[in-house]
């Protein structure tokens, strides 16, 4: 027989399983942990399609915690359609998130707004598209100039402009505006060369 205290524990563990399953962004409740140990989530199989397509669609805070876990987000489905973190192809892609994901947490935040990163990968026109929407649409981005030599920031869009083949922006219905951009791959194990590929600069 089930005591009610172990009744109630099981209805609170339910309610807070359901809390977590609405999250925003879930893999930050996995990391907290609140003193115990987090269990991570099991990996859903998130594979291309049969003819060479994926998408990831998901909305993260407009925090420069949230634009870190969209790159850390992409860097793992994109291992789970086989482009290793490695890869020119993961390394591209997450950075032009990162500087999109940047963009829209510093002049696209809007209080109790969330921005939006859609990834969607296309096999047979080998290339990526990469869209980040948030609620503001007075800021939008200018064709990047170079900032003086002393100046930190400002060369985001440089990157971005670097690594895509093309990129742009659009407003977004009912509100706000996307920036979006396309990046060349090739299929994963595939080695023929893509016209407008820009490599990613080795380390060494």
């Amino acid at each position: 027989m089930t005591s009610m205290s172990g009744k109630r524990a099981t209805t609170a563990e339910s309610a807070e399983s359901a809390e977590c399953a609405q999250c925003v962004v879930c893999a930050e409740c996995a990391e907290k942990g609140d003193g115990r140990k987090a269990s991570r989530p099991v990996p859903r199989g998130f594979g291309l399609t049969a003819n060479g397509y994926g998408s990831l669609s998901r909305q993260f805070r407009s925090t420069p915690r949230g634009a870190h876990l969209a790159r850390r987000t992409v860097v793992r489905r994109l291992a789970e359609w086989g482009f290793a973190p490695v890869s020119d192809a993961s390394c591209s892609v997450a950075s032009v998130v990162a500087e999109l994901a940047a963009n829209a947490v510093c002049h696209g935040r809007l209080r109790g707004r969330n921005f939006h990163l859609r990834v969607d990968y296309e096999g047979p026109a080998s290339r990526f598209r990469i869209e980040v929407s948030d609620a503001v649409l007075g800021r939008v981005p200018e064709q990047p100039t170079l900032p003086e030599d002393d100046q930190e920031t400002g060369r985001g869009l440089f990157l971005v402009e670097a690594l895509a083949t093309r990129w742009g922006w659009e407003s977004r219905n009912p509100v706000g505006k996307t920036v979006w951009a396309e990046v060349a791959a090739a299929l994963p194990g595939a080695t023929a060369a893509l016209p407008g590929a820009t490599a990613w600069p080795s380390s060494a």
